[in-house]
């Protein structure tokens, strides 16, 4: 339950009243004021001004001494202990403050602010039949104001005494002249408890016909009559008020949800996409609907109408940039990358602070192999977000894939500082730095951030193969590198790059029956006819004692391209050579 609540809002000045003895509705009890001299009375005061003086500083403890010591001269000063109830409602202390305020409304049982103020304590106290009684206080207090009697149904309905809600209702609707909004939504909630659909919907059409032009009392008769399984009454409703306000697009969804629910999925599709062609339809609803569509992918059809609706919504608000971006998710999710990328940069155009934005983008363009533009982006996004550890990396990558190794260095170990315990990020970014450091020929920062890498992720299949067959170059730690090379085709069997790179280090470790074996796997999965595969084949025939196959397969390799003095001494002299 959450009701209005003024106390923290007021400041309420002293108003000094002696009390004879008084009980109240709450059951406290306060024992006569002893009596006051003229000096206990100007102590209290000074002292009263002082601790509001330090409340307002925020000196609470100095101010709750205070008010204590108010209270020591003047039991009967109730609005010191509406002040220092205030100061244990700011430390969430109810069940005390709750006490101190049926003390002041023991005293002074007029004064409405205490009974807000109890009303909070006893509703985070979950003393129903207390806060029943505040409310009924305030209306006593203020028998205008119909806030309190909405309040006061409130706790009837949560206290499931539907009955005597309704009858507070009925109060309100004489006092309002009539049933409006927000009665009307209240007694429908009522009635739906009792199961009284009928009612409900009585009321409802009683709106419908004092206001035949207003749309919502036909949505809310429809959306009454949907969720009870009254599908055709619901529909009539709608085409009803579609006569009176056919661009309505909350009517357009309405009718997509009775359709759905009558399983007519090319009508509820119609609809949604007439109400997405309206810009007074708000974008986040729109985002939401769309997003209703991803757990059914990849269904085709699914695709296809995020897609769609996904453009649609662009057309309607041009100028908001989770159009775009949401657009530019469902052209990536139908591999329309290019597309893709232009209505994400639509979107940070149109606002540059968005993040995931600038990721997706960036994502993009380095798998479209445009580094340049990547960079650029990349380092744009920084300048507003300089702590995003992904796009630190994606930088880095594009400036590698330049051969820009000491700038791609520098971006992608700011990236591992930025990680924290993104795991998946520690192991890729320790992977490309071994890369980078590898390009450069410094073999010892390669190899420990190889081992960085494997110690996030020792499934990481990427490092395990570039890991291994650097050290196969080098014809160092051979095993160890067998070993990484294994897992590597266990993670991704069937990877024609990882099959040629077990079969080079096996090559190395003369082992050349298993090398032939996996240089053919590789062969056959590799859908590039890949050239150095051919001449590693020749190679291992070689040592076979096949050399006019070895031949071959080194002809063969230069004709698809391979061209370096090694490989025509293979040739020419019929052998091997390092």
């Amino acid at each position: 339950m959450k009701f209005r609540l003024l106390i923290s809002a007021l400041v309420i000045m002293p108003v000094f009243a002696l009390a004879q003895n008084k009980t109240i509705g709450s059951g406290a009890t306060i024992a006569p004021a002893r009596q006051m001299t003229q000096m206990d009375s100007l102590m209290v005061k000074q002292l009263f001004y002082s601790a509001m003086e330090a409340k307002v500083t925020e000196n609470y403890s100095q101010a709750a001494e205070m008010f204590n010591r108010v209270l020591q001269t003047e039991p009967s000063n109730d609005a010191a202990l509406y002040q220092l109830a205030e100061l244990k409602v700011n430390k969430q202390d109810y069940t005390s403050a709750q006490g101190l305020l049926e003390n002041a409304v023991a005293i002074n049982p007029n004064n409405k602010w205490y009974w807000l103020a109890l009303t909070e304590c006893y509703e985070k106290t979950n003393n129903a039949l207390k806060l029943e009684g505040a409310f009924k206080q305030l209306i006593r207090i203020d028998a205008d104001d119909t806030d309190y009697r909405m309040d006061y149904a409130r706790v009837f309905y949560y206290e499931k005494k539907y009955d005597d809600a309704l009858n507070v209702y009925d109060q309100i609707i004489k006092m309002n002249g009539g049933l409006d909004d927000n009665v009307l939504a209240a007694r429908q909630k009522i009635y739906l408890k009792q199961g009284k659909i009928d009612q409900a919907a009585a009321e409802a059409q009683q709106m419908i016909d004092a206001n035949p032009t207003e749309i919502r009392y036909y949505l809310l008769l429809a959306e009454l009559y949907n969720s009870n399984n009254f599908e055709d009454k619901a529909l009539k409703v709608l085409q009803t008020a579609e006569k009176i306000d056919h661009e309505n697009p909350q009517l357009h969804l309405a009718l997509a949800d009775v359709y759905r629910e009558q399983k007519k999925y090319e009508d509820c599709y119609n609809q949604i996409e007439l109400a997405f062609q309206s810009p007074n339809l708000d974008i986040d609803p729109e985002i939401k609907i769309i997003s209703g569509y991803i757990p059914k992918f990849p269904d085709a059809n699914a695709k296809a109408s995020a897609l769609e609706l996904s453009k649609t919504i662009t057309v309607a608000h041009p100028d908001e940039y989770k159009a775009w971006a949401m657009y530019g998710d469902m052209l990536a999710q139908n591999e329309k990358y290019a597309d893709a990328e232009i209505s994400y940069r639509k979107s940070i155009t149109v606002d540059a602070q968005h993040y995931e934005v600038y990721d997706q983008l960036v994502r993009i363009e380095i798998s479209n192999n445009e580094y340049d533009a990547a960079i650029k982006d990349g380092e744009t996004a920084l300048s507003y977000f300089p702590n995003q550890g992904w796009m630190n990396y994606l930088v880095g990558i594009a400036y590698s894939q330049q051969k820009k190794y000491d700038k791609a260095i520098s971006y992608i170990k700011t990236a591992t500082l930025l990680a924290n315990d993104d795991k998946d990020l520690l192991s890729l970014s320790y992977s490309s730095l071994g890369d980078c450091y590898h390009e450069l020929k410094d073999n010892k920062n390669s190899d420990d951030a190889y081992d960085k890498a494997l110690s996030y992720n020792p499934d990481n299949a990427f490092s395990l193969n570039n890991y291994a067959y650097y050290l196969s170059l080098r014809g160092e730690q051979l095993d160890k590198a067998a070993q990484m090379s294994a897992h590597s085709n266990e993670l991704q069997p069937n990877t024609a790059s990882f099959e040629d790179t077990y079969a080079w280090i096996l090559f190395k470790q003369k082992k050349y029956a298993d090398a032939k074996i996996w240089i053919e796997k590789a062969i056959l999965h590799d859908k590039t006819n890949s050239a150095v595969q051919t001449e590693h084949y020749g190679d291992i025939m070689f040592y076979l004692g096949d050399t006019d196959a070895a031949v071959a397969s080194w002809k063969k390799a230069k004709a698809n391209g391979v061209q370096s003095p090694i490989l025509e001494r293979k040739i020419n002299e019929r052998k091997y050579v390092e």
